[in-house]
């Protein structure tokens, strides 16, 4: 009984903040209070930071990819806006040069705290060179209008004070929420670059009206680094042929998963393959580590091996480049596949992932996470492991354009001249 009472609190708790945030008067009160708020004078010696605007993080591999992605292609300081400073981990190269700056509650929360946000807020865009929102799937309001309309405002408000503001790489729905339609409006009227990831998603905000509408791909295609260590930890100096399979703690809200997915791993170790389990969000909502570690228990197999600790964004590509194909249920880590031109055979959400395998070229590695997904996987799988030299040159002949697109979501944060992604070996 209580557990209802309080998810019938927390469900009108959510309805009346989208309510309210959709009807922009929120948006016009944070622009008066930022606005409002005294700063100290600046020196014009004073050092100048890019302001990034973090993604969630906490144990999502996708949110720290980009993260690095955006460190690893910008030079100068950077000062990241994050919730807490355990949700974003600095690579130690890049420790020098960042710091971790939290308010919580400038995207999430309310009250006073929000406020106090806002106004911390403010006077950290008094030293700033630029300010970038990472935009991902979190602009269309499909997880949460007020984080998506906060995260537009955010940008538009840094237009305020005459500084260059970007909406980093992101997807955008057929069906947007009209409240974060129009926060997006607003930003791209103001000036804010809205660098939308893929053609069809450019195609359906240029369709709601939006401008400063820039076609880029994800900003993870221009990560620089990759690490084979994992490799050697799970599967040896010599490993034999292996597939990557993840097992996305969203997609079990919408089908039985494990079902499904058992006899996916079943039919690849039948053709003499090992699995590995990959999860790619490990957190306590909608965690890939709990469903990865359900489908172990129902296969209940040796050559099944889950990887239980959270990887870094350059392990996560180092164990993707080894394998035949990678059977995805996050987006970011079908990139990561990608990255290497490996086939990411993903499961679509949100109707995010279509753009993405158009821009590659492989749409038939699409598939919709409805009852029956293993038949529909299966006569995939088939054909990637019969065309392998097919789908990667295929791949690979796409990744340097698609490299270019994804360099743009930098375009003038980077005092050097940007090159194409190297695959550098880290440890």
């Amino acid at each position: 009984m209580r557990r209802r009472v309080k998810r019938l609190r927390n469900g009108l708790r959510r309805t009346t903040n989208t309510l309210v945030a959709a009807s922009g008067l929120p948006s016009v009160v944070d622009r008066t209070r930022f606005l409002r708020t005294r700063t100290a004078p600046e020196g014009p010696d004073a050092t100048r930071w890019h302001v990034l605007v973090a993604p969630p993080g906490g144990g999502n591999i996708g949110d720290q990819a980009m993260v690095e992605a955006f460190l690893e292609n910008t030079t100068g300081g950077i000062r990241i806006v994050v919730r807490t400073e355990a949700d974003i981990t600095v690579p130690a190269e890049h420790a020098g040069r960042v710091e971790l700056h939290p308010l919580p509650s400038l995207i999430h929360g309310g009250g006073h705290q929000h406020r106090e946000a806002i106004e911390g807020y403010r006077r950290l865009l008094s030293s700033a060179r630029s300010v970038t929102v990472v935009g991902a799937d979190a602009m269309d309001g499909a997880y949460d209008v007020r984080a998506s309309v906060r995260r537009a405002d955010a940008a538009t408000l840094a237009t305020r004070l005459g500084i260059d503001a970007r909406i980093l790489g992101f997807s955008w729905n057929g069906e947007a929420h009209p409240g974060a339609r129009r926060a997006l409006a607003r930003a791209g009227r103001s000036g804010v670059l809205l660098l939308v990831r893929d053609p069809i998603s450019a195609a359906r905000a240029r369709a709601d009206g939006l401008t400063g509408v820039i076609e880029v791909a994800d900003a993870v295609f221009s990560a620089r680094t990759v690490s084979s260590q994992p490799v050697t930890e799970y599967l040896g100096a010599a490993p034999g042929p292996y597939v990557v399979v993840n097992a996305s703690g969203l997609v079990a809200r919408s089908v039985d998963q494990v079902k499904e997915y058992a006899r996916i791993v079943r039919s690849c170790l039948d053709a003499g393959l090992t699995v590995v389990l990959l999860p790619h969000v490990l957190r306590s909502s909608s965690s890939d580590l709990t469903a990865c570690r359900a489908l172990l228990e129902r296969v209940d197999d040796p050559r099944v091996i889950l990887i239980e600790r959270q990887l870094a964004p350059a392990e996560v590509r180092g164990v993707c480049a080894g394998a035949r194909f990678v059977l995805a249920g996050r987006m970011h880590l079908a990139i990561q596949a990608l990255w290497s031109a490996v086939p990411a055979i993903t499961i679509s959400t949100q109707g995010k992932v279509e753009g993405l395998m158009h821009l590659l070229g492989t749409e038939t590695l699409c598939v919709d996470p409805t009852h029956g997904l293993a038949d529909r996987v299966h006569p995939i799988i088939s054909d990637v492991l019969a065309r392998p030299d097919w789908f990667r040159t295929r791949i690979a002949g796409r990744l340097p354009a698609v490299r270019a697109l994804a360099d743009l979501n930098f375009q003038a944060l980077s005092e050097k001249t940007n090159s194409p992604a190297l695959e550098q070996e880290t440890t």
